[in-house]
């Protein structure tokens, strides 16, 4: 593994290494609008993002934890390095062809539980209603290994219920500057309609 994949994993996981760490616990701070959060990994690796984007790290998808690594920069560093803007979503389909890629060649069971789920998340961002579909059995698999994450699943049934109903996420319309139907409209006004 590069130093800058460890530098990724490490930063997103925890380090193994470390007893203190809370390697392989789910993390609050990933799914919460968190600013100082957004300002380590702008800081940190933009940069890596920024090569990524261009090809610089394809190499990296050769193993398991490579592939994770890069899944990470397209899929979650965008959301907290571009919020409220298209680009936070620009690499989706990125992140999800490296997904089914790591799903074909059963590189998500060599990993840990918590790092599977963001094998499985490029799917459940997909607007898509297969790849929905997909998300769902990845997650429902993934809840019977490891109960702890019990409340991803229920992410997952969500977010396959909006395509379902919508065939995107309204949450999403604004940034990407796509109008928004009066169904929709009243869907986001609901609570825990934007995720």
């Amino acid at each position: 593994m590069s130093d800058r994949q460890n530098a990724i994993l490490t930063f997103w996981f925890g380090d193994p290494c470390d007893p203190q760490s809370d390697y392989g616990q789910q993390r609050k701070v990933w799914f919460q609008k968190n600013l100082a959060f957004d300002a380590q990994i702008r800081q940190r690796f933009l940069t890596d993002y920024e090569r990524a984007v261009v090809g610089e790290c394809d190499r990296w998808a050769n193993t398991p934890h490579g592939t994770l690594a890069l899944i990470l920069v397209f899929d979650q560093f965008p959301r907290n390095l571009f919020r409220s803007d298209p680009r936070s979503f620009a690499t989706d389909s990125q992140a999800l062809a490296l997904a089914r890629h790591a799903v074909d060649q059963g590189w998500d069971r060599a990993l840990l539980p918590v790092e599977r789920l963001f094998i499985y998340l490029p799917f459940e961002h997909s607007e898509t209603l297969a790849d929905q579909h997909q998300s769902v059995a990845l997650f429902e698999e993934l809840v019977q290994t490891a109960p702890e994450l019990e409340s991803t699943l229920d992410y997952a049934y969500r977010h396959r219920e909006v395509i379902a109903r919508f065939g995107r996420f309204p949450h999403r319309n604004d940034v990407l500057g796509r109008a928004t139907t009066p169904a929709e409209a009243e869907f986001l006004t609901q609570p825990g309609s934007r995720f």
